[in-house]
C-alpha cells in the first residue's frame, strides 16, 4: 500500500488535470514532489501536465526520472514517445515507443508509431504502419484518412476510395472531405466530388481550394451556374485563384471562352 495522503493528491491532480485545471495540477504536483521526488507516478503525473502546457524540456525531464525508477510502465513510455515526437527527438520517440508496444500491444500506441514516422518524414514506413492501425482498428478515421491520402498520392485512387469513405463516416474534419473528393474527382465520379468538395466547405467555408475544385467538378457536370458561383466565393476570398479558374474555364468540355481577363474577373469579383 502506497502513502494515503500521497495517493489522495495525485486523485486531486488527476481531477484538475481532467477538468483543464493545469495550473491548479501543476502546483499541486510541486507540493507533492517536494516530499516524494522519486515517486514515479508523480514524476509521470508532472510530465503529463507540464506537456499540456508545452513545457517539453521540463516534461521530458519528469517522464524519465518516472522510467528510471518504474522502466517497464506502458503509459510512461508511451508518453515518453510522445513527449520526443514533440521535441522532434524522432529516433528516441520511436524507441520509447517500441517498448511501449512490447508491454502493452495496442492501436494507441501503433497510431503513435505511424505518426511519430509521419513526421520523421519516413513515408514507407509510415504508409505500413497505418496500415497496420486500420487493421487493428478499423474504426480509426485518423488511419483510414491518413492511409487513404497516402495511397492516392502514390497513384491509387481505386485502394484509396473505400478508406476515405470510412475516414468520413463519423465526424471527419474538413481534409478527409476534401481528400475524398479529390479521389472522386480522379475516377470520373463529378456528382461524388462535389458532394465531397460542399461538405469540406461547410466545416472550413474559407477553403478557397476546395471552392475552386468545387467549380471544376461542377463544371464537369455542366452546371456552369454552380461552378460560376464557387468560382466567384474562392475568387473572392483569395484572388490568386484568377489564374486557375481562367484555366479551367476555357479547358474543360462545359467551359467558356474570355477574351478579355478584366471582365472575366469583373464577374468573379462582382
Amino acid at each position: 500500500m502506497g502513502d494515503p495522503k500521497l495517493q489522495d493528491q495525485m486523485r486531486r491532480i488527476v481531477t484538475d488535470f481532467n477538468a483543464g485545471r493545469h495550473e491548479q495540477a501543476r502546483l499541486l504536483c510541486e507540493e507533492a514532489l517536494r516530499r516524494s521526488a522519486d515517486d514515479p507516478g508523480l514524476n509521470h503525473l508532472m510530465a503529463a501536465v507540464l506537456f499540456a502546457k508545452g513545457e517539453l524540456s521540463r516534461a521530458r525531464t519528469h517522464i524519465h526520472a518516472s522510467l528510471a525508477i518504474r522502466a517497464d510502465n506502458a503509459s510512461a513510455q508511451l508518453l515518453a514517445g510522445r513527449l520526443a515526437r514533440a521535441a522532434r527527438d524522432f529516433d528516441q520517440a520511436l524507441s520509447h515507443l517500441s517498448r511501449a508496444a512490447e508491454l502493452a500491444p495496442d492501436a494507441a500506441v501503433l497510431v503513435e508509431q505511424a505518426r511519430t514516422l509521419d513526421e520523421a518524414g519516413d513515408r514507407a514506413r509510415a504508409l505500413e504502419a497505418w496500415r497496420r492501425v486500420t487493421l487493428a482498428d478499423p474504426l480509426s478515421g485518423e488511419a483510414a484518412a491518413r492511409l487513404g491520402r497516402m495511397l492516392f498520392e502514390d497513384g491509387m485512387p481505386a485502394d484509396a476510395a473505400p478508406l476515405l469513405e470510412r475516414a468520413v463516416s463519423g465526424n471527419a474534419p474538413a481534409s478527409a472531405w476534401f481528400d475524398l473528393a479529390l479521389v472522386r474527382q480522379d475516377l470520373h465520379d463529378h456528382v461524388g466530388a462535389a458532394a465531397a468538395f460542399r461538405k469540406a466547405l461547410e466545416i472550413r467555408p474559407d477553403d478557397a481550394e476546395a471552392a475552386v475544385n468545387l467549380g471544376v467538378a461542377l463544371q464537369q457536370t455542366g452546371d456552369m451556374d454552380g461552378a460560376m458561383e464557387a468560382y466567384r466565393s474562392a475568387y473572392q476570398q483569395r484572388a490568386t485563384t484568377f489564374g486557375v479558374i481562367a484555366m479551367a474555364l476555357t479547358s474543360a468540355p462545359h467551359g467558356k471562352l474570355w477574351i478579355d481577363r478584366e471582365a472575366l474577373k469583373g464577374l468573379l469579383g462582382g
